[in-house]
């Protein structure tokens, strides 16, 4: 099939597929005799499961380590297993950073309970004035690619 139809069957973009073989995620298809891409079970079975592990918000170094786990089927799954503890860990760790925005947001909101001049307002007030603790960007587990799928 050629990468049209992968990305149909997948409902990924076509830009994402080309992203993932070129991060070595997806295996280099072969190529047909007009050199069109021709992939096959393998792929579309590896590409679900790159875009499950995306869902759940895996960074392309957890997939990778996760498909180098499935390419050794006789291998120990611990690998796999500490992996997803360090990801529960660190998902629960912004589960907590949201909490906290979430309060410091509402507490900005309660400045300004009704419409007010632009000068008299107590949310732009706030943040004018360092009323909002600063947030720490999420680290480096963000993703590393553009294509979310």
């Amino acid at each position: 099939m050629r990468i049209g139809d992968l990305a149909r069957m997948t409902d990924t973009s076509v830009e994402s597929i080309r992203y993932y073989e070129r991060e070595e995620l997806l295996p280099a298809p072969a190529r047909t005799g007009a050199n069109y891409r021709s992939y096959d079970e393998q792929h579309v079975r590896r590409l679900m499961f790159i875009r499950r592990c995306r869902a759940l918000d895996m960074a392309l170094d957890e997939i990778r380590t996760l498909l180098g786990c499935i390419d050794r089927p006789g291998g120990d799954c611990s690998v796999a297993n500490a992996l997803l503890d360090e990801h529960l860990g660190h998902v629960r760790r912004r589960i907590a950073e949201l909490r906290r925005l979430e309060t410091e947001l509402r507490e900005l909101r309660a400045q300004c309970a009704s419409p007010r001049s632009a000068d008299a307002c107590g949310i732009l007030n706030g943040l004018s004035q360092g009323g909002v603790r600063a947030r720490p960007r999420a680290g480096p587990h963000r993703h590393d690619d553009l294509h979310r799928y």
